[in-house]
């Protein structure tokens, strides 16, 4: 049986390296929102209850009158603001994190010199040098 181009198509992308990473940050992303939401709505929203006075959950403005009048809960929207800029900061931090050890590995990476200027020729010596091959000065730097 031979495939459609468009199934091909699919089948080649789907077997792409990449399209596995993006499903493993997925579920990693996933995992990683259930911890900031616990984050916030056990940790700091009780904490800022303190402070405020009041739980972001449960403020909520009733839209009409009745029993059936829609309610706008704003409550839930600031937690869940709350919960971005909390991930946000997060995944500053570790980025943050990690350019600077890559940073540091560069700069181990970075081979010493070893060449030198003359300083009265300007030509371009050995880094041990006391004497110029160039224009033979005495190098007492």
């Amino acid at each position: 049986m031979k495939e459609n181009g468009f199934f091909a198509e699919f089948k080649k992308f789907i077997m792409r390296g990449n399209v596995i990473d993006l499903a493993v940050g997925v579920i990693i992303g996933g995992a990683f929102t259930a911890i900031v939401t616990s984050l916030n709505e056990d940790i700091i929203t009780p904490i800022l209850g303190i402070f405020g006075g009041t739980d972001f959950s449960n403020l909520t403005v009733k839209l009409g009158s009745g029993d059936n009048a829609p309610v706008l809960t704003y409550g839930n929207f600031i937690t869940a603001v709350i919960n971005f800029l909390i991930t946000a900061f997060v995944i500053f931090c570790i980025i943050r994190a990690i350019n600077k050890a890559s940073e540091k590995l560069k700069k181990k990476e970075e081979a010493a010199p070893t060449t030198k200027s003359c300083p009265y020729c300007k030509s371009e010596i050995d880094i041990l040098a006391i004497k110029c091959p160039h224009c033979t000065s005495d190098i007492t730097e």
